[in-house]
């Protein structure tokens, strides 16, 4: 499942995050590739253990617990710290995957990548290229969001970032473990969650369709998630 959650952060929240990461000290974005990765990109990163990755980490992390829909859609056990990364000049990120598991730095955490997500940072208006093209059974699918809209897809679709001719893109990225592996199972569990939450605005809370089909919302889930 691909699916774009708009406003992870408004306005004020793209600003203060901003303002931690922008004076930072950046470095050459290889820093966290695999070998795969290192062959097809171009781009800066915040170092991971920096103070400003942290801090803007942690804005990132209040904003997604706050999400219903990222909380729906991606069901997520564990949330890789986010980093953050920036395109300029021509910079891009050619075609590959992302890693099966996810390993952070001088620690012991690590999650198995389900999902991938990048956070948009920067106006749409404010540079040209930085398209996300991500692979699915259906075609080439382009996400180019407003700051603070994020898009989530699954860790292992084959994915690039074109080149950024003008301006600056910013964004933070990073891999979500989902209680629930199988894609096309959380895919179901995220439209029968949105069928749920119709019949509850329609007929209430408490009317016996809305238990009903709430009940067969968290058996599914029960029968599905690994916790």
């Amino acid at each position: 499942m691909l699916i774009a959650i708009p406003d992870i952060l408004d306005a004020g929240g793209v600003a203060r995050l901003r303002a931690k990461i922008d004076a930072a000290e950046w470095i050459d974005g290889n820093a966290t590739s695999g070998t795969q990765s290192a062959l097809a990109k171009r781009n800066e990163q915040l170092p991971e253990d920096s103070d400003a990755a942290r801090q803007g980490g942690a804005i990132v992390l209040d904003a997604l617990a706050a999400s219903p829909r990222f909380v729906a859609s991606a069901l997520p056990l564990k949330v890789f710290p986010p980093l953050f990364n920036r395109y300029a000049g021509g910079q891009a990120f050619g075609a590959h995957v992302d890693n099966a598991v996810r390993i952070r730095r001088g620690s012991d955490f690590r999650i198995r990548s389900d999902l991938s997500a990048t956070l948009f940072l920067d106006d749409p208006d404010s540079y040209d290229g930085g398209e996300l093209l991500i692979e699915t059974p259906f075609g080439e699918q382009r996400a180019k969001l407003p700051a603070g809209h994020m898009v989530v897809y699954p860790a292992s679709s084959v994915h690039r970032v074109t080149p950024v001719t003008r301006g600056v893109r910013t964004a933070s990225f990073f891999w979500i473990q989902s209680m629930v592996r199988d894609d096309a199972a959380r895919t179901l569990l995220f439209e029968l969650d949105q069928g749920v939450q119709a019949v509850a605005g329609a007929m209430g809370p408490d009317h016996p369709e809305t238990v009903r089909l709430t009940g067969v919302y968290h058996n599914l889930l029960r029968r599905w998630a690994e916790t």
